[in-house]
């Protein structure tokens, strides 16, 4: 029977999202009326993920909404959710996010409120904007090929680093997401070094370029808020592509207000160009990891695609 479904990833933001689950809920259905609410178990990999077996189940149960509960990485596996050998579950199901995690960097892309009543209150509206997603390829921990969907922000670099950093923290998480990233991003930049990476697209683009941090953007936002891509549109039909050339320490250092203000691409050092599929392969064997809508699924060399206008998001 059609219903509204919620994902909950009760550990997200530190177990926050737990312990707040009864006033979660109690919000969502005050506003929208009943809600089945699946909770995720155990931690996610490469090949498996919690929130996404949940989300595919309650779509074949016939759920045309599906309410992300979690951070950034629930979202992204809701919205793999959504697919089944290469296709939609549903096409016609609706996808909403209500941010609790540690980032909540999606949300800002559709400036969304981080308030849990503000933002229910934008779910319950029913206004909607039909979104891309972007696919892609890589090599998994394991060695083998994978594949997954992303709805913000695929990376690699730096970032890759980055995200592994901050899922292993605990302490500078009590400070909140965008200290977690900033701690994090600044001690890992200390010891990374840039890598060579052959990139190539389908509008021509062709070059070996010494990469601090490749993102390829859909949304605007990684990082706890750093605008990476400031001219990101979700519907656009395609990717926004930056890259950080020979990106140092110091760089990180004093661009960090650069990066939250989205400045940072008038820096010669930064290379932008659009695409709507690419591929990254590392010139060398030392390892270039991969940071997917906040998680770290594996590394380089991959393929990335983007689905226009793949999911409707209440926004």
């Amino acid at each position: 029977m059609p219903h509204i479904a919620a994902i909950v990833n009760p550990r997200s933001g530190g177990g926050r999202t737990g312990r707040a689950w009864r006033l979660i809920r109690a919000t969502l259905e005050r506003e929208l009326g009943p809600v089945r609410a699946h909770f995720t178990q155990g931690a996610s990999t490469p090949r498996y993920l919690p929130a996404a077996a949940l989300a595919r189940k309650a779509l074949k149960e016939g759920a045309q909404l599906v309410i992300a509960v979690g951070g950034d990485g629930t979202i992204s596996e809701v919205v793999n959710g959504f697919f089944e050998n290469g296709a939609l579950i549903n096409p016609e199901a609706h996808l909403a996010i209500l941010n609790t995690g540690t980032g909540g960097d999606f949300r800002r892309s559709f400036g969304l409120p981080d308030e849990l009543e503000a933002c229910v209150a934008r779910i319950a509206q029913g206004t909607t904007r039909r979104i891309d997603i972007g696919r892609l390829t890589f090599v998994a921990e394991d060695g083998g090929e994978a594949a997954r969907y992303f709805n913000n922000i695929a990376s690699f670099g730096l970032s890759g680093e980055v995200v592994r950093a901050v899922n292993r923290a605990k302490f500078s998480k009590l400070f909140g997401g965008s200290f977690a990233f900033l701690w994090a991003t600044l001690v890992t930049a200390a010891r990374y070094r840039p890598h060579a990476v052959r990139i190539v697209t389908d509008q021509g683009f062709d070059e070996v370029v010494n990469v601090g941090v490749g993102a390829i953007a859909n949304g605007r936002f990684f990082g706890g808020g750093m605008m990476m891509a400031p001219m990101a549109e979700p519907d656009s039909g395609h990717f926004e592509v930056i890259i950080m050339r020979d990106t140092t320490f110091g760089d990180m250092l004093t661009g960090s207000n650069e990066l939250r203000a989205g400045t940072h691409i008038h820096n010669p050092k930064v290379l932008h160009i659009r695409a709507t599929s690419l591929t990254a392969t590392p010139i060398g064997d030392a390892p270039v990891l991969l940071d997917v809508d906040g998680e770290a699924p594996g590394r380089l060399p991959a393929r990335f695609e983007i689905l226009p206008s793949a999911i409707t998001l209440r926004c």
